[in-house]
């Protein structure tokens, strides 16, 4: 076999590489983050950084800006415009009457904690995440507490503006 031969990807490869396609259709350049969720190798929904329908996106109207302020006092700031893409496919799942029991999400970076959340009620069994999320320390908790595996694919941090 030579340096040409195909190499056909595997089905986390397959699926990340989909939820790649899904986030360009995101209206925030603070991410442009996608998400699929799969169930036996079928992908029942997908989903991407978006504002709710009939609101301005943040590529329109420009970001909307709050400060977060943690415990130890350290802030950071978020943009609230938009709804994040593992809410957007658990979404698009509850408006067509699509169980998500069992299957597994794939997404940009390790989900926030409200996504977590959102996750495990929904019976998500296992989350692949392209990259790490700089505040992902309550995920990882939460997602081990409620058995949810967690795959970190690269061994890095998402970089975005004003992160």
């Amino acid at each position: 076999m030579g340096e040409d031969t195909y190499r056909r990807p595997s089905w986390d490869e397959y699926f990340l590489g989909l939820m790649d396609e899904v986030g360009k259709r995101a209206t925030c350049d603070r991410g442009r983050s996608g998400c699929i969720v799969v169930r036996d190798k079928q992908i029942v929904c997908t989903g991407y950084v978006g504002s709710p329908p009939g609101f301005p996106h943040c590529d329109e109207g420009g970001h909307l800006m709050k400060k977060v302020v943690e415990e130890d006092g350290t802030s950071r700031m978020h943009c609230v415009r938009t709804i994040h893409a593992e809410q957007n496919a658990i979404c698009q799942a509850a408006k067509h009457g699509i169980s998500l029991k069992g299957g597994t999400l794939y997404c940009k970076m390790e989900p926030c904690r409200v996504c977590a959340m959102l996750i495990i009620s929904v019976g998500i069994t296992k989350v692949i995440a392209k990259k790490k999320y700089h505040a992902a320390q309550d995920t990882r908790d939460m997602f081990q507490q409620a058995r949810v595996e967690l795959v970190v694919v690269e061994d890095e941090v998402e970089q975005y503006s004003g992160q």
